[in-house]
């Protein structure tokens, strides 16, 4: 059985440790220059990989909150209109139409500095949701079916005042797909799920206190 003794000591560690996260916490946002919430808003370009792949636009949106000076961490919500790379075992691409990916991920980012212009460097994970496609070859075709699938992406880049710009890989897992040609020949597709994203936007708040 318990002491009751340790159950005291354990209630009066635990309450210590929330005193001092707490302490800690207000004394990180009171030493920011910044205020700890904002939105970043951002166009840009997305090229995915793989042979037979066509760039195309990509839109995101990423609150964000600063948790401690230097780091904060938001929740991106992004959309992708691209032609994913697809090719065969021969590596032949195939033609797929273009479609949308959308993608919601948990980030972070790390400031480098605490001025107005700040480099930064981040990662998220998530989400990432690709549309149904079409796939034609010699003959052959079938659709790539929608899919939901978890991956990841780092990004760095800098902010200038509420200017920011950045560069993005989303590492995504590719998908397997059987095309059927009018002959009745079976070919085993792979499409490259992962794109890289140039970005330009701007940050809603989030500025100097």
């Amino acid at each position: 059985m318990q002491n009751p003794k340790n159950k005291v000591s354990m209630k009066k560690i635990t309450f210590s440790i929330l005193l001092l996260s707490s302490v800690v916490f207000a004394k990180a946002q009171t030493e920011s220059p910044f205020k700890p919430f904002k939105v970043d808003v951002s166009l840009g370009y997305a090229i995915p990989g793989g042979t037979g792949a066509k760039g195309g636009v990509l839109f995101v949106v990423e609150p964000k909150y600063e948790v401690i000076p230097n780091l904060s961490v938001g929740l991106r919500m992004e959309a992708a209109v691209m032609a994913r790379g697809t090719v065969d075992a021969n590596g032949n691409a195939a033609d797929v139409s273009v479609k949308a990916a959308g993608s919601y991920l948990l980030t972070g980012d790390y400031y480098f500095t605490q001025n107005t212009v700040r480099p930064f460097a981040g990662a998220g994970l998530g989400i990432y949701s690709l549309a149904a496609a079409s796939v034609n070859n010699n003959g052959a075709s079938s659709s790539v079916s929608a899919a939901h699938k978890f991956g990841e992406m780092v990004r760095a880049g800098v902010e200038l005042s509420h200017f920011r710009v950045g560069l993005e890989y989303n590492i995504v897992p590719s998908t397997k797909v059987d095309a059927i040609s009018s002959s009745g020949t079976k070919t085993t597709y792979t499409s490259k799920n992962g794109y890289m994203g140039i970005k330009v936007g701007f940050c809603i708040g989030g500025g100097k206190k």
